[in-house]
């Protein structure tokens, strides 16, 4: 007998328009859903607010002033963070350019308004299924002689089990799951710490090094002024 995949709530959703009612709606629906919703009205705002809040799924508009939603969308993929957020266009643009504009850039979906919020959470709940086999892929990854394994928190270095403290750890993981991207400590802070941490940049540098003397300096690279890349195949 096949079990139906449970859609875990807390989901974090950005819905990203220009018109409050829609975004009123959205917000409303979405969290009656269970979902963590936050909004914008501008895709410019929006590409700061996304590498904060870190969503699941960014619902974009299109028409929007200040930065339209496809120049928005094609930025939002170029955010080493985001690699694994579903971008779904929701619009009243019809014309088949955009459909395709919004394909071309990495859409997930494009939806066309009036919204229907019933099929829109449906919908929705089919992506992140999509997201939930996609998590369950990622819960090891293996480069090199490391073996990181989120399930049970471990580390395999050549064949020995360490246990890193949890902050190092994720720390770890966040650089290794995004390998070959340089983040900055102030990027790192917020990713693997929190927005609202409050924490000195140097802090990234203590855990860096006790990682270090953990798997060896291979690994994660230091690039002065900028800052950290996990890179084990570069000199």
């Amino acid at each position: 007998m096949n079990h139906p995949i449970i859609i875990q709530k807390g989901y974090k959703v950005l819905v990203v328009d220009d018109n409050e009612d829609i975004v009123e709606l959205l917000e409303y629906t979405l969290s009656k859903e269970g979902y963590q919703v936050k909004t914008s009205r501008d895709g410019k705002n929006a590409l700061q607010l996304a590498q904060t809040f870190l969503p699941d799924i960014i619902l974009l508009d299109i028409s929007m002033p200040v930065m339209d939603g496809i120049e928005a969308g094609r930025l939002l993929k170029q955010i080493a963070a985001l690699k694994h957020t579903f971008i779904v266009y929701l619009t009243a643009r019809v014309e088949e350019y955009a459909e395709v504009a919004a394909f071309d850039i990495g859409a997930h979906d494009y939806i066309s308004k009036p919204i229907r919020p019933r099929a829109l959470v449906s919908r929705l709940k089919s992506l992140f299924r999509q997201q939930h086999k996609q998590v369950k892929t990622s819960d090891e990854l293996h480069i090199a002689d490391l073996k990181i394994n989120r399930i049970s928190y471990t580390i395999t270095y050549q064949n020995k089990i360490l246990q890193l403290p949890k902050k190092e750890f994720e720390l770890l993981y966040f650089l290794a799951k995004h390998q070959g991207n340089t983040f900055s400590r102030d990027q790192l802070l917020t990713y693997v710490w929190g927005a609202g941490v409050y924490i000195t940049p140097r802090t990234v540098d203590v855990h860096i090094r006790k990682i270090r003397e953990q798997i060896g300096v291979d690994y994660i690279k230091t690039l002065k002024g900028v800052g950290y890349r996990f890179d084990p195949e570069s000199d």
